[in-house]
Formats: C-alpha cells, structure tokens, sequence
C-alpha cells in the first residue's frame, strides 16, 4: 500500500512579517502609506483627551485604515470587521495587530461625519497632483439605496396615527378573547402575551414618534411621508419597486473616473441637489469643464443658474431621446410591464391609453371628438401650463359611461368616469428660454457626442461601489451617518484609482 506524508493541521506557532504583507502596488498599501505619510488626521486626533488621564485609545490612523480595508472588501459590519482584525492576516499587518471591538469601531464611524468632508478633499487633492483628474467632463448621478429602516413605519402623521389605534384594538380583542377562554393551556396564553407585548411596544413607539416629530413637507409645501425608524429617509420609487432609503449622488471626472464630489439625501427630487453638487467641484472644476446630468436633474431654474454662472453644461429634459433618432426603435425594449403600476397585479400588462393626438379639435365649432366619435364639450379656452396654452375638453357622462372604449381612453375607469383631455395650440415658442437653449445646445452634433460620454463615465463608478463593493444598503441611520458611510466609500473608490496607477511606488 502506498505511503503518504501525514497531514497534520494542529495549531502552529507561525513567525509572520507583518510588515511584508502590505504587497507595493497593493491598495492596502496605497492605503497605508496615504494616511501615513500624506493626510493630515489632526482633526481626528483632537477628539481625544487622554494625555494625562484615562486609559491609551486606539490611533484613530489606524481605525480609519482598518474601515476603509474592510469597505474595500465588502464588509461593512463591525462586528465582522472586529472578527476580521482577529483572524484576517492583512488587517492585522495594517492595524498593527490591534483587535478593537466592534462597538469601537461603529462609534468612530458615527463620529466622522465633522472630518470626512476634510478627508475627502485631501485625497482628491493627492488625486489631482497625481494628473488622475482631466477636468474635461463631470458627470452627475445618483443610486437609490435602501436605509436601515422599516418601509411599513412609513406615512403620514394620520396614517401612523390610524396604525397606532389598530395595533391598540388588537389589543383589546386579544385581552377580551383571552379572559373568555380561560381554560385553555398556558402555552397559547404565554403566545398571546408576547404579542401583547409586542403590540404595545409597536403602538408606543408610534405614539412616542408623533408626539416629537413634526410633519415633512416638501419643498413645495405638499406633506411628506415620515418614518418611525429613520425620518431623515424617504420612500423611492426604483426600479425594482419602493425602498425606503437615500440617494447617493456622486460626481465623477471622464479621465480616470476619479469621484470629485459626493453627497447622500433624502430629497425625492434630484432638481435640489444638482447646483450643491457643483459647487462641491470648485476646487478641481476648470472654466471649460462641461457638467453632464440626466433629466431627473433638469429644471428652468437650475439650467438658468448654470448659464448666469457661465457653467458649461448637458443637462437632458424629458424629451432628449425622442428627438435623437438613434432611439427611435426604442419603444420594442419597453415591452415589460411597469413594476410601479397596479402592484395588486404586476403581472398585468399596462395597455396603451390614448393620447391627445387622438383626439380631433375641431376649432369652428368649438369641441373635440373622441376615438369614439363622441363630441366632447370646451370647459376652458385659455388655460396654461409652464407658459403654454392649451383648450380643454370634458366628455359627458351620458356618452363616457356606457362607452366600449373607456378600458382604453380612462387610467382608472371604475373610478374616472369623464375623460377630459387638453390640446395645446400649435407653433407654441416655449416661454422658458434657458430651456430651449439648453436643448439647442444638447441636440448638436457635439453635444451629443459629449453627452454620449456620461453613462460611460458614472455608472462604472456606481457598478464597482455596489458589487464589488457590495454597497446593497446604508447600515446607518440618519442622514449625516449616512452621509458619512456614503463618503467613506467614495474614498475607497479614489484610493483603489491611486493604487491602479502605482501610486506610492
């Protein structure tokens, strides 16, 4: 019978080179020698008071290389972090085999919201002097990411008002039943205590909620759904249904796809976020940097803004790729149904409504026939929409409700029962002029080409954060904190583009 060496896996004494570890071209070694030799922690390091009492704390150099390795390997749990320090070679050589708990580590992390605005700089300072910035094209964008939050503690202060009372009269219904069934066994009572319990906690936590918190509204003054868990998030339609979360918004350079500005909100408009993230790019933008943005960016007055300021920029309007005739075949990919309209049943197809364009205005006799040939009646000549002005028309309910067609011409039709359609007057010239200008300047043949460069530029970006990254959610709360975590990972993505390019070496 053949011989084989014994395998023996017993525990070992192993000398080991810390040191050697952090391989040169690495980014664990770019990360290393970055917050050693290049940045300045001084700001972190003054938090601290122990010179003459209190016991030694961890160099918080060090905390801040152990969260951004871990980040860097899609691991954004403390306690995982704390684990990897124990048992993970290389975060031992690059903490110099210290262990912090996990409570340490999610405490430094809540508390760099003051600094990691400062540290973001300096690396992209590190970043530019590196040439890794071109400055020829800033693209913007955001991802939609769920929060550390509860999606059903979400609504308005009436709805959560109208939970509380149902979770109360559970309650009563449960106590009632249960002193009426008195003989049953002691394990169905102990069940219905812990959802007593649990009820009642629910219903005070809601109560405790409204009691301290306002109402959001919107910018336009319109109330906003709160949230008992985090009420700094929002809901967000994406396209994998409703999260309850944050925007991520980044700025990303053409070049290298180097990360020039980042910022996480709550906002459900993108509009209100666009000229803040420009005005983060003032240390690296140049005077002919052009800024790229899709249409959840576009509004009159951020486009009016941008040309008073002399700002080059593409920013699309909802209508962009219907002019370019590169998408006209479009319309065969949109063939799935959308996964935001009638979620009681998803699998049904949307039909395809009619449109004002189907509908024949007839100016003499002042009406408008319907696809069904019905005549439907003027209830405004001279009505206006963002400067535009367009006739409307009502259907009568005596042709309307008993019409074949209403599947086809009503959103809702066991609910709608008139249709009523607007027509615009033709040859309109749009009162708003920073708009048609912009369009003017996105539809030539160099605004397409430049405009063409954007997807390429920022989605790569969102690709390696959330993937390789594995950035599927925010694990904090509040948007500071998460401010805070979504920065950190922007670090993560400039120091990996310095490791890429040698950097240190």
């Amino acid at each position: 019978m053949a011989r084989f060496k014994v395998i023996d896996r017993q525990p070992r004494f192993i000398p080991i080179d810390l040191q050697a570890q952090l391989t040169p071209g690495s980014f664990e070694f770019a990360l290393d020698y970055l917050i050693d030799q290049e940045i300045d922690c001084a700001a972190i390091v003054a938090r601290y008071r122990n010179d003459e009492t209190g016991a030694p704390a961890y160099d918080p150099t060090v905390m801040l290389k152990i969260i951004l390795l871990a980040y860097s390997r899609g691991m954004n749990s403390s306690r995982a972090i704390e684990r990897a320090c124990r048992e993970n070679v290389l975060f031992m050589a690059i903490s110099g085999d210290s262990a912090p708990q996990f409570t340490t580590i999610a405490k430094f992390i809540r508390e760099l919201e003051k600094e990691i605005a400062q540290l973001f700089t300096q690396v992209l300072m590190i970043c530019q002097r590196q040439g890794l910035i071109g400055g020829q094209m800033f693209a913007i964008d955001g991802v939609k990411l769920p929060s550390n939050a509860s999606k059903q503690r979400s609504g308005t202060h009436a709805e959560l008002a109208h939970e509380a009372d149902r979770m109360e009269k559970a309650i009563k219904r449960i106590m009632a039943s249960h002193q009426g069934n008195d003989q049953e066994s002691s394990e169905i009572n102990k069940r219905e205590q812990k959802q007593i319990r649990k009820l009642q906690h629910e219903a005070s936590r809601i109560r405790t909620f409204l009691a301290t918190n306002a109402e959001r509204k919107s910018e336009k003054g319109s109330i906003r759904k709160s949230n008992v868990t985090d009420n700094e998030s929002a809901k967000m339609a994406t396209s994998k249904g409703v999260i309850q979360g944050y925007t991520a918004v980044a700025a990303v350079d053409s070049q290298d796809q180097i990360i020039v500005a980042a910022q996480a909100h709550s906002s459900g408009s993108e509009q209100s976020i666009l000229l803040p993230m420009i005005e983060q790019t003032t240390q690296v933008r140049q005077r002919d940097t052009v800024i790229t943005a899709d249409a959840g960016y576009h509004s009159e007055a951020n486009v009016k803004a941008l040309f008073e300021q002399g700002i080059p920029a593409l920013i699309a309007d909802g209508l962009m790729r219907r002019r370019d005739e590169r998408f006209k075949e479009q319309s065969k990919y949109k063939q799935l149904p959308d996964p935001l309209w009638n979620k009681a049943n998803p699998n049904q197809e949307r039909k395809g409504l009619f449109r004002p364009s189907d509908f024949t205005h007839l100016v003499e006799e002042n009406c408008a026939i319907c696809p069904a040939g019905k005549r439907l009646y003027s209830n405004g000549s001279h009505c206006t929409v963002n400067g535009r002005q367009h006739h409307k028309f009502t259907g009568a309910k005596r042709d309307c409700l008993p019409c074949e067609l209403r599947q086809q011409c009503l959103r809702t039709p066991d609910k709608t029962q008139v249709r009523q359609v607007a027509i615009f007057h033709k040859n309109q010239v749009s009162p708003m002029r920073y708009t048609e200008a912009m369009k003017q300047r996105i539809d030539s043949v160099e605004g397409r080409k430049q405009y063409s460069r954007r997807l390429a530029t920022v989605e790569p970006v969102f690709g390696n954060l959330r993937y390789n990254k594995k950035l599927d959610r925010f694990t904090l709360r509040g948007q500071k904190k998460v401010n805070t975590q979504w920065h950190l990972y922007c670090l993560v993505h400039n120091i990996e583009k310095l490791a890429h390019h040698r950097y240190a070496m």
